[in-house]
């Protein structure tokens, strides 16, 4: 409910509702709303974050990785209907804080394996500043959920996904691993 509606715009009453029990029993489990939404947030970027380490154990090639990647969190952020990184940075910016610094860590830990491989493995180029590139796309996915710069009526989200990641990998590979981007993309019609 708080990825599909807001985490401001759901009410206790509306979880209880849902949930077909009362608020007491809820607030038996969190002491306040705010509990409620930090614990949900941490189980959702841990779940995620535990996605994709199942995702990388796979040892597909970097490129193939990046895209499945991409493909997992979109079906578990639920296309993020509601700006959830928004709505937490102005009501829960403790927790937002928080949950940006695990998401730094997890995604610089991610995308620094997958270049350092895509180098080793011929797919991306061998001159790349990986501390650099890292942190751009880090810093580029963050900025792809800014409504003001990225509006939804104008950049759907998947298609915003989609084109960032090619972005992305375009400005790093190879022409091998370029091979392996236009083959992905052309077989790939979502």
């Amino acid at each position: 409910m708080f990825l599909n509606y807001g985490f401001k715009s759901v009410t206790m009453d509306d979880l209880a509702n849902e949930m077909g029990i009362s608020k007491k029993t809820i607030y038996t489990h969190f002491e306040n709303k705010t509990k409620l939404v930090e614990q949900c947030t941490t189980h959702l970027a841990e779940s995620i974050s535990k996605g994709i380490n199942a995702i990388c154990a796979l040892n597909k090639n970097p490129i193939e990785e990046l895209y499945e990647i991409k493909k997992f969190v979109m079906i578990n952020l639920k296309n993020e209907k509601s700006s959830p990184q928004y709505q937490l940075q102005k009501y829960y910016p403790k927790i937002h804080n928080s949950i940006s610094a695990f998401q730094f860590e997890t995604m610089q830990a991610c995308v620094r394996e997958n270049i350092q491989r895509g180098v080793s493995q011929g797919f991306y180029r061998d001159n790349l500043d990986i501390d650099f590139i890292s942190r751009i796309y880090y810093s580029g996915m963050t900025s792809t959920k800014d409504h003001r710069l990225f509006p939804p009526d104008k950049f759907p989200v998947t298609t915003l996904m989609d084109n960032y990641l090619e972005y992305h990998i375009r400005g790093i590979v190879t022409p091998l691993g370029r091979k392996v981007l236009n083959k992905i993309i052309n077989s790939n019609p979502e």
